[in-house]
């Protein structure tokens, strides 16, 4: 992976954590344990410190970083969508970050609290725990449901595992000229898609 220390300080990745070859760390960067780093994220520690939890997951295209002196970091469990934007905040644990969400400097995303896509959260804001927050500038829509907690638990222990399979299998290869006449498929998780979760009567927590 792009790893780079500066001033001196080197970024830090547990052994049972996956960081993508193509996610680039920069300084104070500390990766826990069983967190995975997808493909093309930037965890700038330039400036301050990026601290990603265990069992914590920042997908592709994140970016995190922050104002001289700041802590950015995702808790435990902390789930942080595709191409989402953290600066100098914090994501409490088991709370969620839709994709392509904003949160700035000095807010906080309190425990089990998801944030829907493309919000933006204002500087210093301090979300609720358990709460369904929406919108730009982003406010609180309403409590989530204990099936709704637990739809978003279901979906970071898959990406846990995901940690588990890149650790095991990911490796860069050449692509095959054909597609083989027998082509398996990859594992598929035993979890419900968000079309499923409210076919099946729960809210869908990605919308008010």
């Amino acid at each position: 992976m792009p790893c780079y220390s500066i001033d001196g300080v080197v970024p830090v990745v547990h052994p049972s954590a996956h960081v993508h070859p193509t996610a680039v760390l920069i300084g104070d960067v500390i990766v826990g344990p069983g967190a995975y780093i997808g493909p093309l994220a930037s965890l700038r520690g330039d400036f301050g410190r990026i601290v990603i939890e265990e069992g914590a997951n920042v997908q592709d295209t994140c970016v995190m970083h922050g104002f001289p002196g700041s802590d950015t970091v995702v808790e435990v469990n902390g789930h942080i969508g595709h191409g989402a934007v953290l600066h100098g905040c914090v994501v409490r644990r088991d709370a969620l970050v839709g994709m392509n969400a904003v949160i700035m400097d000095e807010a906080e995303v309190g425990e089990a609290t998801i944030v829907a896509a493309c919000a933006f959260v204002r500087a210093g804001v301090k979300l609720p725990p358990r709460s369904l927050v929406a919108g730009l500038p982003a406010k609180v829509i309403r409590p989530l449901s204990d099936d709704e907690i637990a739809w978003k638990r279901e979906g970071t222990a898959v990406y846990q595992d995901l940690t588990r399979r890149c650790l095991a299998s990911l490796h860069e290869v050449q692509p095959l000229a054909e597609v083989e006449s027998d082509r398996p498929r990859v594992p598929a998780p035993d979890v419900k898609s968000l079309i499923a979760t409210r076919r099946d009567g729960a809210a869908d927590p990605s919308t008010p």
